[in-house]
């Protein structure tokens, strides 16, 4: 067992899988993450501070949780796994036969710059939530579904009293109801799908009856604490003069069109709204890794087309902890056997294999349920900012398109600044490009996160910058140099 090993970035379920599979295969890994803790947002943990008597009435899988945990303090206290906490990772960088290295952020004020080399890298970055705006989105009160469950896990804190939660995907279940059992009153549950569409998907599904009974397990949850499950509907306006004080919602017609005469206010001090996940693919983007629509993609043994770089978890696809865990343990188990010169055998993985097709055609099945309305837009007001970073409003992009000729989404950014800000687009990339009527395209960033230009200069004098995955060793099936202006 030789330094440097495995670079392992995101320590949630897929990180961790990955992580105890190569370790426990002879290979040093180095496990980098953003949180104070092991987890992910998936396995948020409250700080010991607060005195969580029972965190795991939190928390799904619990008992997968404690194997991980467990298992990654024993591979820590036998020197085969170093755990870097509190470093966020801004580029990683192919150099050669040299390897790779991760440039990270990290100290108080995250502007202390720290480096891992590495034989290979797992990118297992997870996922983050689309973000619709919608008339008085940018309220206090108003949060993401993930949001208001981080709130809960990690501060066993309540975002409101009365919630409403709204928008479509399976994350709006356990919101629900982990709201509702921690002492929220949650006034409805406000989902755009039309639960029907699942009858034409049952040969997918019915691959996973665990999960199928897992939401019929939610749905029980539901009744138990009274709360009203309103589909085929939407929210429309949020309303408060200093705060949230209560929503619009209203019904939707075939066609994902507000219906007439449908629309009623519910009172509410806290809005948790969401309309699905998107793969982070920026560490990806920057290595010139392929990405197919949102998702990096992947071979069998989760290898990205870069060499030395494998990718697991949301960040190939949005399916939840259960894929996650499986395409984790693959991609170990592939690391470990190319760190050690041999080509892997499948055979060594098929149960997780297994796993991972379903699961894939599982989540692919309800990706097509649970989409946003088709409409959605129409219910933006002129008024309505869509860019919170610049202050862009609805309008403003609107003219950008009727009046200045804007056709795609970058060249709405150049005319409105929309997508300019401290987040790059990141949140309001979808809601700017559905108001716009402009596809949604990927723009390569050259960073995961905004960097000090002292930090981006020291690593500039050591010549570890500039330097992109396709420039020395095997290049990427799709170099194109006009994404790299994007």
């Amino acid at each position: 067992m030789g330094e440097p090993g495995l670079a392992v970035i995101g320590a949630g379920p897929a990180g961790l899988a990955a992580t105890l599979a190569a370790a426990a295969r002879g290979v040093h890994v180095t496990l980098i993450d953003s949180a104070a803790e092991a987890g992910g947002q998936f396995y948020r943990q409250p700080s010991p501070g607060l005195g969580a008597r029972r965190p795991q009435a939190l928390h799904h899988q619990w008992r997968t949780w404690e194997r991980l945990r467990d298992g990654l303090r024993t591979h820590i206290r036998a020197g085969r796994v170093g755990q870097l906490t509190g470093h966020h990772v801004w580029l990683v960088e192919r150099r050669g036969a040299a390897g790779l290295t991760v440039h990270a952020l990290t100290g108080p004020a995250q502007e202390e710059p720290a480096e891992v080399h590495a034989d290979a890298v797992l990118l297992a970055t997870g996922g983050y939530e689309k973000v619709l705006p919608f008339p008085g989105w940018t309220l206090p009160g108003v949060v993401t579904a993930g949001g208001a469950q981080a709130m809960l896990k990690g501060g066993l804190v309540l975002p409101g009293r009365t919630a409403v939660v709204a928008g479509t995907g399976p994350l709006l279940l356990p919101v629900a109801t982990g709201l509702a059992a921690a002492g929220a009153r949650v006034a409805a549950l406000v989902d755009s799908a039309d639960p029907t569409s699942f009858l034409r998907r049952s040969r997918a599904l019915a691959g996973r009856p665990d999960k199928v009974a897992e939401g019929a397990g939610y749905a029980g949850l539901l009744l138990r604490h009274r709360v009203r499950t309103l589909v085929r509907h939407t929210v429309v306006e949020a309303h408060g003069a200093e705060r949230l004080e209560a929503v619009t919602i209203a019904a939707l017609d075939r066609d994902g069109r507000v219906r007439p005469g449908t629309r009623r206010r519910l009172v509410c001090d806290a809005l948790a709204v969401g309309h699905g996940m998107l793969p982070h693919t920026d560490l990806a983007d920057a290595l010139g890794c392929r990405v197919d629509g949102t998702d990096v993609y992947v071979d069998g043994e989760q290898r990205t087309d870069v060499p030395g770089v494998w990718a697991a978890g949301e960040t190939t696809g949005i399916g939840g902890s259960a894929l996650s865990l499986a395409e984790g343990h693959i991609a170990g188990r592939s690391i470990a056997a190319r760190l050690a010169g041999r080509v892997p055998d499948p055979d060594e993985w098929a149960a997780a294999a297994r796993t991972r097709e379903k699961l894939r055609a599982f989540f692919a099945a309800v990706d097509s349920v649970y989409a946003p309305p088709a409409h959605w837009a129409e219910q933006v007001t002129d008024e309505t900012v869509v860019c919170r970073c610049e202050e862009v409003s609805a309008g403003a992009v609107r003219e950008a398109v009727r009046e200045l000729g804007a056709g795609d989404l970058r060249t709405v950014k150049l005319l409105t600044r929309a997508g300019m800000g401290w987040c790059q687009g990141r949140v309001c990339e979808p809601g700017v490009a559905g108001v716009a009527g402009c596809a949604q395209t990927a723009g390569r960033r050259p960073f995961a996160r905004p960097v000090p230009l002292g930090v981006l200069a020291g690593a500039g004098e050591t010549g570890e910058t500039g330097e992109s995955a396709g420039e020395t060793g095997e290049p990427p099936r799709h170099r194109d140099p006009e994404r790299r202006e994007q």
